[in-house]
């Protein structure tokens, strides 16, 4: 089963299928036959999670929750298919993003503002309504259990407004969607790992990005799991760099702010030197043109995500 990777304690990594081997992630709880997935992957993710319950001997009538860590169509496009798949589910969604979830409309625009019509379509196609009834609001503080085990919900604004974080009460460990960064398992030196933040369009705030870190660092993790890629471990480390990245993407943007028509291409170019840069720290061994084809769409991203900051922060 090469595209489920498990760690232990119940917990596995599905691999969506999104984009490329490795990039998008759906996790999978497992409690006494109870199933819970975090994030869905998109549409096309569908046969591959059924296939992995499938592997992993469950049927679709045992997958209880679909928990979203955010409403980003990487993490949820797949919702509306997959709950229409599994019967008994409920989704779980912070308030702020229930909304979009019951009418996708905004969700989708939203998309196609930052990727194309032509291509949020491609890599999204239609985005189905989940209906209210089957949706659970889980804003910091709530909690459900999944055959007894407590998984409780953050408030972690910072990549969204809408971010929630979860703490899984029989492992300490933590389901950290987006807010932990992007670690990608081609830079892994043995079993060191590495991060880089994620400043997508359109909610980027840093002031709470540093905050909603620290938060998870104060639990003390042993493990987290990011959605883009799997678990990281050695996590007071890994927050420690988070937060010199973060501070160094804020640079670039308020250096290149008056740019005008250039500004995005500055800001994306002063991205790739902050890339390039940790791939010497680190002694990385990608190639760097082979490092920036595989962060491409990442360092584009965050270009967006930080003229968007600009703009709202002005």
């Amino acid at each position: 089963m090469p595209y489920i990777t498990d760690y232990g304690h119940g917990i596995s990594a599905i691999d969506s299928g999104f984009g490329r081997p490795q990039l998008a992630a759906i996790h999978l709880v497992v409690e006494d036959g109870h199933a819970a997935l975090v994030d869905t992957g998109t549409n096309a993710s569908l046969p591959i999670v059924l296939a992995a319950l499938k592997d992993k001997g469950l049927s679709p009538e045992q997958v209880e929750y679909v928990i979203l860590t955010h409403i980003h169509l990487d993490h949820a496009g797949g919702a509306g298919a997959l709950m229409r798949a599994l019967p008994n589910a409920r989704l779980t969604v912070h308030p702020r993003g229930a909304r979009h979830m019951a009418d996708p409309s905004r969700l989708v625009a939203g998309t196609i503002a930052v990727y194309g019509e032509a291509q949020a379509r491609k890599m999204y196609g239609d985005i189905p309504p989940i209906p209210a009834e089957r949706m659970l609001e889980t804003p910091g503080g709530t909690a459900i259990l999944l055959g007894g085990r407590e998984l409780a919900f953050l408030d972690t604004p910072g990549h969204a407004r809408h971010h929630v974080c979860i703490r899984d009460s029989r492992t300490g460990h933590i389901f950290a969607g987006d807010m932990f960064g992007l670690s990608y398992r081609e830079l892994d030196i043995g079993r060191r790992q590495f991060v880089f933040p994620t400043t997508t369009p359109v909610q980027f705030d840093p002031a709470a990005m540093h905050a909603s870190i620290d938060r998870l660092l104060a639990l003390g993790p042993e493990a987290i799991y990011v959605t883009h890629f799997g678990q990281v471990r050695e996590a007071p480390r890994l927050g420690a760099d988070l937060h010199r990245l973060i501070d160094a993407h804020v640079k670039v943007a308020l250096h290149h702010r008056g740019a005008g028509g250039e500004r995005h291409e500055r800001i994306k170019a002063g991205i790739i030197d902050i890339l390039l840069g940790e791939a010497q720290r680190h002694g990385w061994r990608m190639a760097p043109a082979a490092l920036l084809q595989l962060m491409a769409v990442d360092v584009q991203l965050n270009a967006q995500g930080l003229g968007a900051w600009l703009d709202g922060s002005a």
